[in-house]
């Protein structure tokens, strides 16, 4: 995954003064803002797209995560979510199974809780079933959130658990139990929404969502695009019930295995963090919570607008100057 954004960054030049966002520091969304405005207040225009193939056996449970995870591309970004289109990859045969209606019907589910109308979509005949969404939004280019704010002496809050990938890797080995399965489905299909509230009311300096490159790996985006360091608390760090035991049991993904030695490199690991602790911390989740960069003095007004929306928001570390951007040092302890 890594690898292959590397090589795909580099041909998509925008080149265009209308573009705000576009793929140079591997933000969240891109985002453009047309000429005109509405009503004297030009709108920023937010899109992203994301689709993967089933992490769990329910259908509609599937499409409920993907509809939370696209989403939450634009949440990262400080935007409202307008719309969105299905994607749908399906086999033709399996048409008359049920499964594609319940997939489209759970991603309609959770597009409703955020009051988004689903407008369309395009579906293709595939031997495995894949979907996702476009999602596109708009937002006040004045208030916009990217990677690229984050400054030192920022602290970092993340707001859901790490562990979603090894138990999806469980689950698909009837390795995790249904407890453990619930939790991680509840977390998945938790929408964004209430921790991006959060962070427009207060201001913070940087943020991006926790997905497939996992928490070390979306943070060192983060500090490349801001061209700063950090220290990671590994203690601090919240985690899914039964992760730390799945992961122990050696049941983990590849992309998780992926992440972590296209990590090796630019992290830096403690002595006292653990063989479980350095795999979940590379992890890759699928629609995981925000991670937000945000100054001391805002820390604790943040964790209280979190708070007051249900949202558990954890203080997992801190933002630093460096010679080498991107760079984390994962600790044990403060």
């Amino acid at each position: 995954m890594a690898e292959l954004a590397q090589v795909l960054r580099p041909l998509l030049p925008s080149g265009d003064p209308h573009a705000l966002v576009d793929a140079s520091t591997g933000d969240d969304a891109a985002v453009y803002l047309p000429d005109g405005t509405e009503g004297g207040t030009a709108r920023a225009i937010v899109v992203s797209v994301d689709f993967f193939t089933p992490m769990v056996d329910d259908a509609r449970d599937f499409g409920r995560i993907a509809a939370a995870n696209a989403l939450s591309d634009i949440y990262a970004m400080g935007a409202r979510p307008l719309f969105a289109l299905n994607l749908l990859g399906f086999p033709r045969r399996l048409l008359d199974s049920g499964l594609a209606e319940g997939i489209i019907g759970g991603a309609a589910e959770v597009a409703a809780r955020a009051g988004v109308p689903i407008l369309g979509g395009h579906s293709i005949d595939d031997p495995e079933p894949k979907f996702g969404m476009v999602a596109v939004g708009d937002a006040d280019p004045a208030a916009l959130v990217t990677n690229a704010g984050a400054r030192a002496g920022d602290r970092l809050v993340l707001t859901k658990p790490l562990g979603t990938g090894v138990v999806t890797t469980a689950l698909k080995n009837d390795a995790a139990d249904p407890e453990t399965i619930a939790s991680a489905v509840a977390s998945m299909t938790t929408l964004n929404a209430a921790a991006r509230d959060a962070m427009m009311a207060v201001g913070v300096s940087a943020a991006t969502d926790v997905t497939g490159y996992g928490l070390l790996g979306h943070l060192r985006t983060l500090l490349r695009a801001s061209g700063v360091e950090a220290v990671v608390r590994a203690d601090a760090v919240p985690l899914l019930p039964g992760a730390t035991a799945l992961a122990r049991a050696g049941e983990i993904p590849g992309g998780s295995s992926r992440n972590r030695a296209d990590l090796e490199s630019d992290v830096r690991w403690g002595d006292g963090v653990d063989e479980v602790l350095r795999v979940l911390l590379c992890d890759a989740q699928t629609s995981g919570g925000l991670l937000m960069a945000v100054p001391g003095e805002r820390l604790d007004p943040l964790l209280a607008e979190l708070a007051h929306r249900d949202v558990d928001g954890a203080v997992v570390g801190t933002v630093r100057e460096g010679d080498r951007p991107g760079r984390v040092d994962v600790v044990q302890g403060s």
